[in-house]
């Protein structure tokens, strides 16, 4: 009883899945992102969140994105699917970016994204156990009378952001579920908004080199969760280094490798927080593929940010 009472007074909340490599899942980050490296792109992205606990989360992403002269933006598709508890709930969305290229000034670009989704939760129910199905002497081996939730619900969602540049710095901010989508699959539950902001900078260590430092800073809040990320990136030529601290939960150790036109990175959360010694960390791996295409019109600058 002293159980039921707590569950029956206690409030749920939940929050979108991260990824530590947020700039090399961009669409992710911030739909303003579509097409500002040009040229088509292909990420691939995977993460494995506490894999030494019962109930692990593994999400993985897959985007495509390009830069569109006819009309003046980037055109980009992303696809999520969030796994908790071992495939007991699932979360799939898909989503259409459209972003619009500014140029106020010859030094400085903006950029404006409008993101358009589709998602669906799902539950598992052959992977529920109750204390009804229990024989003392057999295990699991009988029905449950439990009353099973709806087992899928669908809905649209719809997020913005904004994004702007220099040649060696950059800011942006993004508002995801800006109508806060209904996913509960049994009541009410609004999917809550959730807002980004994240800047850095580009800061040669040499005049005409190719290495370079990047502090940079990101900040999620939603609902009363909020996350701060501190960290600095070193890049020298083909190398990419990171060190990232996230607000009294895990010091994050990143290694890349990119060339012109593919870019593989390595990240690995050391959880800090009283859960250390139980969830093993986090594994991280993202795959960037950069084709091709025609030579660039003058008037479009190119974004120089970490890859990572």
């Amino acid at each position: 009883m002293i159980c039921l009472l707590a569950i029956l007074t206690s409030e749920l909340r939940a929050q979108d899945p991260q990824f530590t490599q947020f700039y090399a899942n961009p669409l992710y980050l911030n739909p303003a992102f579509a097409g500002n490296v040009r040229c088509p792109r292909i990420c691939l992205n995977y993460r494995n969140q506490w894999p030494n606990m019962s109930g692990t989360y593994v999400t993985t992403s897959a985007s495509y994105d390009q830069h569109v002269d006819a009309l003046n933006g980037g055109l980009g598709l992303i696809v999520t699917q969030d796994n908790q508890a071992r495939g007991t709930l699932n979360t799939t969305q898909a989503s259409l970016i459209y972003s619009y290229l500014l140029t106020p000034t010859r030094s400085f670009s903006l950029k404006f994204g409008l993101q358009a989704g589709f998602f669906q939760k799902s539950l598992d129910r052959n992977k529920l156990n109750f204390g009804d199905m229990i024989d003392s002497r057999r295990g699991f081996v009988w029905n449950t009378n439990e009353q099973i939730p709806s087992q899928n619900k669908t809905n649209l969602d719809f997020s913005a952001g904004v994004l702007g540049y220099s040649k060696r710095y950059f800011f942006g901010a993004a508002v995801h579920h800006l109508t806060q989508p209904e996913e509960g699959l049994q009541g009410n539950s609004k999917l809550p908004l959730k807002i980004t902001g994240h800047a850095g900078a580009m800061i040669p260590l040499e005049k005409g080199s190719e290495s370079f430092i990047s502090p940079n800073i990101l900040f999620q809040q939603q609902q009363n969760f909020t996350q701060l990320n501190l960290g600095l990136y070193v890049i020298r030529g083909m190398f990419v280094g990171g060190l990232w601290y996230r607000n009294s939960d895990a010091v994050i150790v990143l290694l890349g490798l990119q060339t012109d036109h593919m870019k593989i990175g390595y990240s690995y959360d050391v959880t800090v927080s009283k859960l250390s010694n139980n969830t093993a960390g986090s594994h991280e791996v993202s795959l960037q593929f950069n084709f091709a295409c025609k030579k660039k019109k003058p008037k479009y600058r190119l974004m120089s940010c970490p890859s990572f």
